[in-house]
């Protein structure tokens, strides 16, 4: 701002703020040169979101202090801060081969930025539009999980605890996995237990059993019947 703007801004401020007004022509002259001095790089108005009189009338309204210069030149540099942190550089339309001419041609569109003097190049964000390639949607409708049914059917001989809740899930059967057994005290989604009493009365043995006890079985009936009389 050079020192017709600065006045004008200060006059803005003192209608809006009459703490802040000088009626002596020296204390005027001096408030004017500080303004400028911190001031003479921030622009009074641009054309992509800032104006210095907004600043002013935003503190104005949220701060019971009078507004200093440094409080706009703050301000300024966050707003500044804000555009370049959502500017993407455009590819130059340099030669890349000549490098002083490609750096120089970045550097000026971020000082353009910076400078209020063009807005930021943003990049669409990717999201969840509705525009997806048909054969990718009926390939995923084939597959329904991200292990195609081949690969599944080839890895089930090596988890056949997990093969077995798939397959109750999919025949609509109770899932004995889906509760806590009562015997092994084996905990939801954890394989039931071998458990062999010793003579001291203690458990022993804990290697993992193939099917689960039937008393998890049966509870794991109780369980799904509430819950289809619920529903």
């Amino acid at each position: 701002m050079d020192r017709r703007e600065i006045a004008g801004l200060l006059a803005y401020m003192g209608r809006l703020d009459p703490r802040t007004m000088r009626i002596d022509p020296g204390e005027l002259r001096d408030q004017v040169d500080q303004w400028q001095e911190l001031l003479g790089d921030v622009p009074l108005a641009t054309e992509y979101g800032w104006d210095a009189r907004t600043a002013i009338r935003s503190h104005v309204v949220t701060s019971p202090y009078p507004i200093l210069p440094v409080d706009i030149a703050r301000q300024w540099s966050k707003h500044s801060a804000d555009r370049l942190a959502r500017h993407t550089d455009p590819v130059p339309s340099a030669d890349p081969d000549d490098v002083e001419s490609w750096r120089a041609e970045l550097l000026g569109t971020r000082h353009a930025v910076l400078a209020g003097q063009r807005p930021p190049n943003e990049q669409a964000a990717i999201t969840s539009g509705a525009t997806i390639d048909p054969a990718v949607e009926a390939r995923l409708r084939a597959i329904g999980s991200v292990i195609p049914p081949a690969v599944r059917a080839e890895l089930s001989r090596y988890r056949p605890t997990r093969a077995a809740r798939e397959a109750a899930a999919v025949e609509g059967r109770p899932d004995p996995l889906a509760v806590r057994c009562q015997w092994c005290q084996a905990l939801a989604g954890e394989p039931c237990r071998n458990r062999r009493m010793g003579l001291d009365g203690g458990a022993r043995g804990n290697a993992r059993r193939a099917q689960p006890h039937p008393s998890r079985v049966d509870l794991a009936a109780a369980a799904l019947h509430r819950q289809e009389t619920a529903a």
